[in-house]
């Protein structure tokens, strides 16, 4: 007797083979009916018996693709309507689509096989994918997701092409990208001082032939443009960070291989797992061999796998095996995607472009992550892992929370699905700026939601570029979340907790607080559904000149040295503090232009000083990672004292002390190496304090500081096993996850009802 059932599939269920395996799967089953992409997953009729449809529901569970992710599986019964065969039917959008769109994806082994065997129709084609590999955020306009709705729409399938999409056997069965050389794009070399253009395997040798002079390449990827050159080649990557003015931040290094990977950074097990993951990071390790110019003063390195079917074929025809591939732009600028904003803005950095036709979407980074003291970590979240859902939030109305100013994101929640977007950047730059309100536009059109549904979730710093915008969207309904509670938020959001009373420690470089002080070293007691209270955090410093501050460690010092009595004389040897420290004293003494703080980044910066570090920084958060690696030479040291009384974490003596030892001479290393253990002994006691009356056993940690691996091991050491520690996994640590925390504190606001 013929039963029937009709299923919904949520999740990352669009773009990745999932209506041919559900196909495939029916025919092997014996099954007839149909399976459709909906605004809210795939949708599927089913007719046959019920050991059949049941054990049709027991794969669909067990074995999808390899690419999909199931986030939900509802099954209910439906009346047999008698159909005879089983059939793929057109997409459907009849409402605002909750779907979940596909990160994109690396190129799979098999495609990779087809790439380089002679005898394929797609030999050395960098285009190739199925409907397991391949692009799939990058270049989707439009859900459901449909090849129509593609930035491939203006390639029809040739033939061949057509008869392996047709084909339910075939793995390019309704893949939406798939192209051959005959009917798709191609790539072809444009030299900036030349008129010719060559194409396809040709442009690729040329390409080669240039990196392995010492040139520098502008790459077309899958989210935007890569300046790539000779990773070995100092002149060559001396000369990149020259016309990119990028003075010391490192460079990513993209290895040919995983051997490759091997002899450039310490790779453990999980390190290897996650460089091999369908994400695809850049994934910091310690390096193990001398490459000064690619990360100055920096004993790790970020290195990646080739991910796209070109990065393979540039390896194959000879290129050095390590190359640098950094996000084309000027410092500080997005990332460059489109063809003629890259030639242009571009023009002055790159010898030679490698231009692929295929349009791209949206611009998006290479994601960056590390295995840290708590496992996996992402630091840098887009290619590979946006614009998947991270969490699921306890609210049925739609939310766009626009991050904070600086490693901005934004999220938008859709039935309860928070969508991260990928990272856009520090939104003090125009151009960053442009790019995010790009991201918001597009992600609020992607899901169909009207703007006048939507809740607006802000930072509650009244002068943030991304507050000025929310502030600005003709909605009537908007929150201002506290930015040190939303980091604290972000992490519980990824774990579903929302009663769960926690202490959260929130430490990074700045936020505003309030009482309209500039915050940074924040010790909450609370859950996500009640609320944080801050019960205490990082004696009162100042801030001479604001802002500026963070550019000058020394600057910085000033507003904290001048609390300490006896301080030797920072203006001679070993110390050598610039005038500008001098000046910066004085504005403290007479109040002009200083602000209050309780920056834990400011704090780090000021030790840094101490220490040696007395030059202007080139990239945020620098200071802070030379006196980590100052600090990682050692395995331990005893803590400087950094005690806590009266709801306050009093830095004066952990300052003083080393102040003065290193005016007695003490190797910097042991110094950075005890001002660490403090900062960690410092945190453990003020935890211990306020938990026990409170009987808490659960710490989360969030923030821009806790990307200091050394610190969360000290702290690890410490806590465990007292208490349970929770960092963040999904989101990163740093101001790339306050989106998030936004987002899950106005669901759960009475404000948003």
């Amino acid at each position: 007797m013929s039963s029937a059932c009709s299923i919904r599939v949520r999740g990352v269920v669009q773009g990745v083979g999932f209506r041919p395996f559900v196909f495939r799967l029916a025919r092997a089953n014996t099954l007839t009916g149909w399976v459709l992409n909906g605004e809210n997953g795939v949708e599927i009729y089913l007719e046959g018996t019920e050991p059949h449809l049941r054990a049709f529901v027991h794969e669909l569970k067990t074995q999808p693709p390899p690419a999909a992710t199931i986030a939900e599986i509802e099954v209910h019964p439906a009346a047999a309507l008698g159909l005879i065969d089983f059939t793929i039917r057109e997409s459907e959008r009849k409402d605002a689509p909750t779907v979940r769109i596909s990160p994109d994806l690396p190129v799979c082994d098999q495609c990779l096989r087809e790439l380089f065997g002679p005898a394929n129709p797609r030999y050395k084609y960098a285009y190739i994918n199925c409907t397991n590999c391949g692009p799939r955020y990058t270049v989707v306009l439009g859900l459901p997701y449909d090849r129509p709705k593609t930035t491939m729409k203006d390639w029809p399938l040739d033939e061949y092409c057509a008869s392996e999409y047709r084909d339910p056997s075939n793995r390019r069965f309704h893949a939406q990208p798939a192209a051959c050389p005959h009917c798709g794009p191609f790539y072809y070399l444009h030299e900036a001082n030349s008129g010719n253009a060559i194409r396809n395997d040709a442009a690729i040798l040329k390409a080669v032939e240039l990196l392995n002079n010492g040139r520098i390449l502008a790459v077309k990827g899958l989210g935007g443009y890569h300046l790539a050159c000779d990773a070995r080649n100092a002149a060559a990557v001396t000369a990149l960070r020259e016309r990119k003015y990028r003075k010391e931040k490192p460079f990513a290094l993209m290895a040919k291989d995983l051997a490759t990977a091997r002899t450039l950074v310490e790779l453990s097990p999980d390190a290897e797992n996650l460089l091999l993951s369908s994400a695809r990071p850049i994934v910091l390790s310690p390096a193990t061999v001398e490459l000064a110019e690619v990360a100055p003063d920096n004993r790790e390195l970020g290195v990646m796998l080739p991910y796209t079917p070109l990065q393979h074929l540039i390896f194959a025809a000879g290129a050095p095996h390590a190359l640098v591939m950094t996000s084309a732009n000027r410092s500080s600028e997005p990332i460059a995607y489109e063809d003629d904003d890259a030639l242009t803005s571009l023009a002055e950095i790159a010898d030679a472009f490698l231009i692929g036709q295929r349009p791209i979407a949206r611009r998006v980074d290479d994601s960056v992550a590390r295995v840290g003291a708590f496992g996996p970590a992402i630091l840098r979240r887009s290619r590979g892992y946006a614009p998947g859902a991270v969490a699921t939030l306890p609210t049925e109305r739609p939310l766009l929370a626009v991050g904070a100013d600086l490693k901005n994101t934004i999220t938008l929640v859709v039935d309860g699905q928070a969508f991260v977007s990928q990272h856009i950047g520090d939104l003090e730059y125009y151009q960053a700026f442009r790019a995010f309100e790009e991201t918001v536009r597009d992600l609020v059109s992607m899901y169909a939601v009207r703007w006048e549904d939507l809740l607006v979730v802000h930072d509650s710093h009244p002068q943030y570029a991304s507050t000025t915008h929310a502030l600005a969207l003709p909605i009537p309904k908007k929150i201002a979340v506290q930015h040190h509670r939303a980091h604290i938020a972000s992490v519980l959001a990824e774990r579903g907790e929302w009663e769960k009373r926690v202490v959260g420690v929130s430490c990074d470089g700045t936020g505003f607080g309030d009482d309209g002080s500039i915050w940074g070293g924040e010790i909450f007691i609370g859950s996500a559904k009640d609320g944080f209270e801050r019960v205490a955090h990082l004696r009162n410093a100042l801030l001479p000149g604001g802002d500026a501050a963070a550019q000058y460690p020394v600057q910085a010092a000033a507003g904290f040295l001048h609390q300490i009595e006896e301080l030797p004389d920072l203006e001679t040897a070993p110390f050598n503090f610039p005038t500008r420290y001098a000046q910066s004293l004085e504005l403290v003494h007479k109040r002009v232009r200083t602000f209050g703080t309780t920056s834990a980044g400011r704090l780090f910066d000021t030790a840094a000083a101490l220490l040696g570090f007395t030059r202007e920084i080139t990239f945020e958060g620098q200071a802070a990672m030379w006196l980590e690696q100052l600090a990682n030479d050692l395995p331990s040291a005893d803590a400087y004292p950094f005690p806590f009384s009266e709801n306050e974490l009093d830095f004066r003596p952990l300052l003083a002390s080393v102040a003065n030892d290193r005016n007695r001479g003490r190797d910097v290393r042991e110094i950075a190496r005890a001002f660490q253990r403090g900062i960690a002994q410092g945190i453990f006691d003020c935890v211990k304090s306020v938990a026990a009356p409170a009987r808490i056993d659960t710490v989360v940690l969030s923030g821009g500081v806790f990307q200091n691996e050394l610190l969360l091991r000290d702290l690890k050491s410490l806590l465990v096993p007292q208490f349970e520690i929770w960092t963040n996994h999904a989101v990163p640590t740093n101001d790339g996850g306050i989106s998030l925390g936004q987002a899950a504190l106005a669901a759960l606001s009475s404000e948003s009802d």
